[in-house]
């Protein structure tokens, strides 16, 4: 059977209750889009959590870790900013982690990454880029 993500209605519900995101790949150049998405996210008053392994410090002053697995508190949604081959490995992680939802941003689709999210008892999401569909169901806030 084929993937298909959830309803508007159901993805404004998860955005409704997502506090913390973790953002997987998210870059500490303003000018990559996966900066660009995240600050846009925390001006709406999302709490970003950056993840990237090959950034010390902080992204938009927001401490950064290496692995979904070092995050100190829950996680409602993992906004993946990676390559399609390298989201089953994300998949796992948001799995181990108990978060609610795994997003792959827009023009990132992997069937493997969804059904290991699944089957761990995620909603899955993918080929939406977060910001559109927040800007889109919410408006401004």
């Amino acid at each position: 059977m084929a993937f298909e993500n959830p309803d508007r209605e159901q993805i404004k519900e998860i955005l409704e209750q997502a506090g913390n995101i973790a953002v997987v790949g998210l870059s500490d150049k303003s000018d990559r889009t996966s900066y660009m998405v995240a600050a846009a996210m925390q001006q709406k008053g999302y709490r970003i959590i950056p993840v990237n392994p090959a950034v010390q410090g902080e992204i938009l002053e927001e401490k950064v870790y290496a692995s979904l697995s070092d995050i100190p508190e829950p996680i409602d949604i993992v906004n993946v900013f990676r390559r399609s081959e390298h989201t089953p490995e994300v998949a796992r992680e948001a799995v181990q982690i108990g978060a609610k939802v795994l997003w792959l941003q827009q023009g990132i689709v992997s069937e493997e990454a969804g059904s290991i999210a699944a089957e761990g008892g995620l909603t899955v999401i993918m080929d939406r880029c977060i910001k559109v569909e927040d800007s889109i169901l919410l408006g401004k806030r």
